[in-house]
């Protein structure tokens, strides 16, 4: 069975631990876990993208591995991971996030994960963070890999930010741009709202709980409008 990893430090073990919400109702209980979040990020991004080279599989394309690589570490898989793992008995919440079900939101859950790691990677270093990580996610990238592999059309490993990216550079000659234009919610349950647009104009928008989604969401918006499905 899967188990979280030990930080010794109680108050960096706790403050990855705990979401802005918990630190507005208390203030004096130290920090909030976005700086750590920032960091987890980074390190699963760059760990998750070495799993997916030295994959002793399938040989993966780079638009493959950005793919699955996008597949791994977005926030309804991380959110699996972190329930997984007993996260949810163990966050920090304010009232308002728990009313909400913050225990089982994977948004919460997603940005706990990687808070989490990136105190064990302050705390314990790269070498450990590694020896947690890759059993629990190459299953899943098996498991995916295995799936897309009895499939015929492949097109679908493209992230479609980069397949949007494509048809533009092709046809329009322009990277295309987003925006956020809109957000609206309490901070544990934020929507951001983007839109692409390539040479001024708007070609889909997409919502979702973290802006990247949201990009992703209007990619997708953009190619269906295309015909590119």
């Amino acid at each position: 069975m899967d188990k979280l990893p030990r930080i010794q430090d109680e108050k960096l073990r706790l403050r990855a631990l705990t979401h802005r919400s918990y630190v507005n109702e208390h203030p004096g209980e130290g920090k909030d876990n976005e700086r750590l979040e920032f960091l987890g990020d980074a390190v699963l991004g760059f760990l998750v993208g070495e799993l997916l080279y030295n994959y002793n599989g399938e040989e993966l394309s780079e638009a493959q591995m950005t793919r699955l690589r996008a597949a791994l570490v977005d926030e309804k898989q991380l959110g699996k991971f972190a329930a997984k793992l007993g996260m949810g008995e163990i966050m920090r919440l304010g009232k308002g996030a728990i009313r909400d079900a913050g225990y089982q939101n994977p948004a919460l859950l997603s940005d706990t994960f990687e808070a989490y790691i990136g105190a064990y990677y302050l705390e314990a270093g790269i070498e450990k963070v590694r020896e947690f990580i890759i059993p629990l996610f190459t299953q899943v990238a098996m498991e995916i890999v295995g799936l897309h592999s009895q499939e015929k059309n492949t097109e679908h490993l493209i992230d479609s930010k980069n397949r949007f990216q494509q048809w533009a550079l092709a046809e329009v000659g322009e990277n295309p741009k987003y925006f956020i234009i809109d957000q609206s919610g309490p901070d544990h349950a934020k929507e951001f709202v983007a839109e692409v647009r390539v040479k001024d104009q708007v070609y889909g928008i997409g919502k979702g709980r973290r802006k990247q989604d949201a990009q992703k969401k209007a990619a997708e918006a953009a190619l269906k409008k295309l015909g590119i499905v």
